[in-house]
């Protein structure tokens, strides 16, 4: 299952480390990264002798997100509609999962690989990580859960100033704003995310798994209801005219600051 572009390893106390692995592009996610990552993920979270997932990036980036120039690609004629609702799908089985997730994060967290890092249950992140929700500036919004999971946890006029405007901010805000939860020196960051997940990999399972549920009954509900939104919001907009002028403009300037 395993390939070129996601790494995957068994560690010693249960852990199971999946990591994006296209560190030339900042771990960017095409559609293979994407497959075959969601389908290690699901195995992980399957798998009876796994009890903690690791989530991780190789080279500087954790993921800059949606690689641009895939970005509205839809292989062998799948709608809007279904591509996703299918990565809606593999969200809310990592939120809905009975194991404990970490995300260890560095350099770019963007877009869909920032609402990756949310759905997670705890977050470290190195002190050269930068964050962005890049999709306003394509005329989209962020929509596997990016709108729903940020506002808990830095409230709604953070979360609109980061929806609404694409800025980034570095790990010291995200830090101060709830986001992250550990900061550590990118040279501890593997190192201390595998210590952590080795700790709560250590719980018991069935007990592990009943606390989970029981504090993330306070928002399931609302959470799932928002995802829904999300999709319908995201298919219209592809559909619109103002996303095809916004990112053929997004794209050239993107293009210009290559050259």
């Amino acid at each position: 299952m395993p390939s070129s572009e996601v790494a995957f390893e068994r560690r010693v106390g249960a852990v199971a480390e999946i990591s994006f692995n296209r560190p030339h592009r900042h771990n960017a996610l095409d559609d293979e990264l994407i497959r075959t990552w969601s389908a290690l993920v699901k195995a992980a979270l399957d798998d009876a002798d796994v009890h903690c997932i690791l989530l991780r990036g190789e080279g500087r980036s954790f993921s800059s997100g949606r690689d641009t120039a895939q970005l509205g690609h839809r292989a062998d004629g799948e709608s809007d509609l279904a591509f996703v609702a299918r990565a809606q799908d593999g969200r809310l089985a990592m939120l809905t999962s009975r194991k404990p997730i970490v995300a260890a994060l560095k350099g770019y967290v963007f877009g869909g690989a920032f609402e990756t890092a949310l759905s997670a249950d705890m977050r470290i992140a190195a002190t050269d990580a930068v964050f962005a929700f890049p999709e306003i500036t394509f005329g989209l919004v962020a929509d596997t859960g990016g709108t729903q999971l940020l506002t808990p946890l830095v409230g709604p006029s953070k979360a609109k100033y980061l929806l609404l405007s694409g800025a980034r901010i570095d790990a010291q805000t995200a830090h101060a704003w709830g986001l992250v939860d550990w900061l550590v020196e990118p040279d501890e960051l593997d190192r201390r995310a595998l210590e952590l997940a080795t700790e709560l990999a250590g719980a018991p399972p069935q007990a592990a798994a009943m606390t989970k549920l029981l504090v993330d009954q306070a928002w399931a509900g609302s959470i799932r209801n928002g995802i829904a939104q999300e999709l319908l919001a995201q298919v219209a907009l592809f559909a619109g005219d103002e996303h095809r002028a916004t990112k053929a403009a997004r794209l050239a300037a993107l293009q210009r600051k290559e050259s």
